[in-house]
């Protein structure tokens, strides 16, 4: 129906959306910091394999992030200037590192998975966020692989 108003419930979903899209976005600037982070740290013999993976989770979380930001501004938001808080624990082993990125990707996954369940009929705006879970439990399968010892 063309010309229909707003209701209450429908600037309340957006406001909700904006919200989880900020939030996520946040998530995805401290998944910048935390990848970088812990490519510069990581040692031992398999270090250049696990440093370029580390680097291309970085890269992916900065394009995650563009195309976050860019969707809250076609919605008419502004993308906070903030990052969620990364935590230097300063255990720097591989399975400890490996162990604080599940923990941050499976984070990520459940604001995806919000944000999918807030969509409502943005369809371009679910099938974003399905495709970001999608990426998110792949990435979560992966270093569930590296974790494993056999």
């Amino acid at each position: 129906m063309a010309g229909k108003k707003p209701t209450k419930q429908s600037k309340s979903t957006s406001g909700d959306v904006m919200e989880c899209l900020h939030e996520i976005f946040e998530a995805e600037m401290a998944g910048i910091i935390r990848y970088l982070h812990y490519s510069f740290v990581i040692m031992g013999h398999n270090r250049i394999p696990i440093q370029k993976w580390l680097r291309d989770q970085a890269t992916e979380s900065m394009e995650h992030a563009v195309t976050l930001g860019e969707k809250i501004t076609s919605l008419g938001g502004h993308p906070p200037m903030i990052s969620a808080t990364v935590k230097e624990t300063h255990k720097h082993s591989i399975d400890q590192l490996l162990e604080e990125s599940l923990e941050h990707e499976e984070k990520g996954l459940a604001g995806y998975r919000r944000l999918v369940s807030l969509a409502g009929d943005d369809i371009a705006l679910e099938e974003f966020a399905r495709e970001m879970v999608r990426t998110e439990v792949e990435h979560i399968d992966e270093v569930k692989k590296m974790l494993r010892k056999k």
